[in-house]
């Protein structure tokens, strides 16, 4: 605590403005309370007991770090490399164990004793290509061809289809033995192949029905703000009260606008990516992931809805 003899004289100092006290008096009055000054940088650098210098030690632990790092980093490497291979090379297994050889009763095979199937399957996709070009295209129709067709034989009614820059015309091109298709968007008429969409209730397919929908980016978040932004003008314009805004309500307008909660979702990318896929439809959503897989392959197919079929649906409980 200040004594009253150096509070008093820093008093008279600072009324006459500096002129009561002398520079090295001011020092002698504040030196009690500043900390210890720092060891002179003019002094030697210290040495150890063995007579090494501080800087000559530093180095040493500094290539021995890097050593270390080195050594992790290495292990680390092989351990991927290891794990990858056994991935492609169990893949490659499942791909000749199970492979469809594009029959329908093949496939009702490999799935025939599973408990349940999901009623709605949903898959993200991604368009290969630096410049998003014609292959690229090309190549996504086709994993969207085969992912249909399989859906087709194992009787799922609805596959969704995320491919984030999908935002117009997608054509698709239809063999003679197929179910009849139904091809929708968010906020885009259907197309039904063999006929308008007031028709779909009077076909009679002897492979069922499948309903395709296609999501891109903007059918996510922006359609939750594009929600928010309606239900507040309307309760603005006293067109619609806040009491009436519920979970239900917003789950209604997006399950119209886009769609309805998937039961399965399967993941074709090397890691767990959802690329910004529609959030409020995946709450309670199984999400499927093979790690390190780089192809849309039946295999992985087969086993996502493998494991859907053992999953335990607690719903929070």
């Amino acid at each position: 605590m200040v004594l009253s003899k150096e509070t008093n004289a820093y008093r008279q100092d600072v009324r006459a403005k500096g002129a009561f006290l002398t520079p090295q008096q001011r020092e002698d009055l504040l030196k009690p309370y500043l900390p210890a000054p720092p060891p002179s940088m003019a002094s030697k650098a210290p040495t150890t007991r063995k007579g090494m210098s501080q800087p000559v030690l530093s180095f040493a632990s500094t290539q021995i770090h890097l050593f270390v790092f080195t050594i992790i980093h290495l292990l680390f490497s092989v351990y991927v490399r290891i794990r990858q291979t056994y991935h492609v090379l169990l893949n490659q297994v499942f791909a000749i164990l199970y492979y469809h050889h594009r029959a329908p009763e093949l496939v009702k095979q490999d799935v025939k004793n599973l408990s349940r199937l999901p009623k709605h399957l949903s898959v993200i996709l991604e368009l290969k290509g630096e410049e998003r070009g014609t292959t690229g295209v090309e190549s996504l129709m086709d994993e969207l061809a085969e992912l249909s067709a399989w859906c087709a034989c194992v009787g799922i009614p609805m596959l969704s289809v995320y491919e984030k820059t999908v935002t117009s015309k997608l054509h698709a091109y239809f063999g003679r033995n197929i179910p009849s298709l139904q091809i929708r968007a968010p906020h885009i008429p259907s197309l039904l192949n063999g006929g308008s969409s007031e028709e779909l209730d009077q076909l009679d397919s002897p492979s069922g029905h499948l309903l395709i929908l296609l999501l891109s980016a903007e059918d996510g978040r922006s359609t939750l703000v594009d929600l928010t932004k309606t239900l507040t003008e309307m309760s603005q314009r006293k067109k619609l009260s806040p009491n009436d805004i519920s979970l239900d309500l917003v789950d209604a307008e997006i399950t119209g606008s886009v769609m309805d909660e998937p039961g399965l979702l399967v993941l074709f990318g090397p890691n767990v990516e959802l690329q910004g896929y529609p959030p409020w439809q995946i709450r309670l959503t199984e999400i499927f992931h093979v790690q390190d897989n780089t192809d849309v392959g039946y295999q992985v197919f087969l086993r996502a809805l493998h494991s859907f079929a053992k999953a335990q649906m607690r719903f929070g409980r």
